[in-house]
């Protein structure tokens, strides 16, 4: 993709960030593979985001990257401009006594953490999601029974013209895994409200959090969380299981022994290897039972 991306740099605007051609996506994804993004753009704030986008030729496709655990990178590549949120997009401050406003770049981890500090309870679920603010907005991430849509406010949204608009909960519309906000659209910031708690039981539980993840997830190989969304009235790991897909391998890529509703790279894993054997699951998880698994992890780019 390197002749593509540097026949384009012409026609891409100034920036005060970084701006990255034939970039290498792998080494920013959980799954350690993919291709190359046509551009990374990692801008210096909003304000660079913002003017970035409006002066940006309309027809460049433009995708935002948080930290890359819910994502297949095919091996071709991503066309456009990948937009990865750094540290000036990542702060985590207190709006009110009971409302943090969050950057898009801030990570489950940093928001429930400060939520704990400022003694908010109700956040404690986001110190499992492995994203970061703007993804888990975008896909209404959610884990032990809590939703991003049980606690958002509203979002700050840069959209792909560059406009930045504040959308409500009410106006993303969210179901199971899913909002509608617009394509190509960024979330640059979030309001999170919780209620009043106790610092100690705040941080109890997230611990209780975190040692049920670590005892029931691979979190120490490269996969890329949650593989399939659990259909109405079914787990999807337990549909996984009964189609006989434990352990079932494809190239360098396997289900989890662990936890079957995990892909891994055993180590030399193409993104072709994981979602073939993702397509396979799903092909014997129909047949067995008669469920269409839906994908959960996002598959961008094209295949080489």
């Amino acid at each position: 993709m390197r002749n593509a991306a540097l026949s384009f740099s012409h026609a891409l605007p100034s920036v005060r960030g970084k701006l990255t051609p034939d970039a290498a996506l792998a080494p920013l994804v959980w799954f350690k593979s993919g291709g190359n993004a046509q551009w990374l753009f990692e801008p210096e704030d909003v304000a660079d985001l913002r003017a970035f986008l409006s002066a940006l030729d309309p027809a460049m496709p433009v995708m935002a990257l948080g930290l890359g655990s819910n994502l297949i990178v095919r091996d071709g590549g991503v066309p456009g401009v990948v937009v990865r949120l750094g540290k000036a997009c990542g702060k985590v401050e207190l709006a009110d006594p009971l409302t943090l406003r969050c950057g898009g770049g801030a990570s489950g981890i940093a928001v429930s953490s400060a939520a704990r500090d400022a003694g908010i309870a109700g956040l404690e679920f986001l110190r499992s999601i492995p994203g970061t603010v703007g993804g888990f907005v975008r896909m209404n991430g959610g884990a032990y029974g809590r939703e991003v849509k049980d606690i958002l406010v509203e979002a700050e949204v840069v959209l792909r013209s560059g406009e930045q608009v504040t959308v409500s909960n009410a106006e993303l519309h969210y179901s199971y895994r899913h909002s509608e906000l617009p394509e190509g659209a960024i979330v640059v910031s979030a309001l999170f409200r919780g209620e009043a708690g106790e610092c100690e039981a705040i941080q109890a539980e997230m611990d209780r959090i975190a040692a049920e993840r670590e005892a029931s997830q691979p979190l120490r190989s490269k996969t890329g969380g949650s593989t399939f969304k659990n259909p109405d009235g079914h787990k999807a790991w337990a549909l996984v299981d009964e189609a006989g897909c434990r352990g079932l391998r494809q190239g360098g890529a396997q289900v989890s022994e662990k936890h079957t509703n995990f892909l891994i790279n055993t180590g030399d894993a193409t993104s072709a290897d994981i979602e073939a054997l993702g397509e396979e699951v799903r092909r014997r998880v129909k047949e067995k039972s008669g469920v269409e698994l839906q994908w959960e992890i996002q598959r961008v780019g094209v295949a080489k």
